[in-house]
């Protein structure tokens, strides 16, 4: 049976202390869902599960942790077991991205973007996605991006993570939204959150939504059964761009509107071996 209402189950949302994921916990409390919260700030977690205890009297869990650590996933998982809590849905919402040309950041940095854009969500897919199977109902919400849908020089890690997603999410739509699984990947443009500051990206005079709208467009989507949503028309259209120009125009395209709003590209290092 699909999932259809939020009232009364358990979502599990990481990277919930600030932007998106705090959003999605606001909507999903003021719908009646209790939340499990995870993120890196232990005391922003608190702040954030006392204002949805206080003001939509629904249970609220804190579980701090890096998922940028390949353990963590497991770690959170045994501790959600541990105390008996059930996750009717999963929102893997956790991810940072780097805004520069691809020499200009370590590869260290780039293997923790794919840890935690990526692994990260494999991994807590795969520890809670049986649970969902064997009650016949379930919701799993990935966030993705408007460029989860072509190639974008200067974003090439981060955005090569978020096609991984959506390719991800359909994949598992595919395969089991028979079985009363809805797997959605929610692809917003430019959002009012911290990731543009941690990302040292130029955003002047680009139009942006709000988390709120992300969060409430997304969980609808979910509730839809939908296997994706774009959000904003406009941004819709420009996912839908690769349908009218070729693969070769795009990267054109995006690298143009980019090259400006990143630094210049520093010295390279000699690469350091592990």
């Amino acid at each position: 049976m699909q999932l259809t209402t939020v009232k009364g189950k358990t979502a599990l949302v990481t990277g919930a202390s600030s932007g998106i994921g705090e959003a999605f916990a606001h909507r999903l409390a003021a719908a009646g869902c209790h939340v499990i919260l995870t993120a890196r700030s232990e005391d922003k977690l608190q702040q954030t599960a006392a204002v949805l205890r206080d003001k939509y009297q629904v249970q609220a869990h804190c579980y701090p942790g890096d998922l940028t650590l390949r353990e963590t996933p497991a770690a959170l998982f045994e501790k959600v077991q541990r105390d008996g809590l059930q996750v009717d849905i999963l929102v893997n919402n956790a991810g940072f991205g780097k805004w520069a040309p691809f020499l200009n950041e370590t590869a260290a940095t780039y293997e923790d973007m794919v840890q935690l854009n990526v692994d990260a969500v494999v991994q807590l897919t795969h520890l809670f996605l049986p649970a969902m199977l064997a009650r016949g109902e379930g919701g799993i919400i990935n966030i993705g991006s408007t460029g989860s849908f072509q190639p974008c020089p200067y974003i090439a890690v981060y955005c090569a993570t978020k096609a991984f997603l959506l390719s991800f999410s359909e994949a598992l739509y595919g395969e089991y939204h028979h079985r009363g699984i809805t797997v959605t990947a929610v692809c917003p443009g430019n959002t009012r959150t911290e990731f543009f500051k941690i990302a040292n990206a130029d955003v002047k005079g680009m139009p942006f939504d709000t988390p709120a709208r992300v969060a409430d467009d997304g969980l609808k989507a979910l509730l839809q059964g939908r296997n994706y949503k774009v959000i904003g028309f406009g941004n819709y259209m420009q996912a839908q761009s690769p349908r009218f120009f070729s693969r070769k125009m795009i990267i054109k395209i995006v690298r143009g509107l980019f090259e400006k709003r990143v630094g210049p590209e520093k010295p390279h290092p000699a690469p350091v071996l592990r």
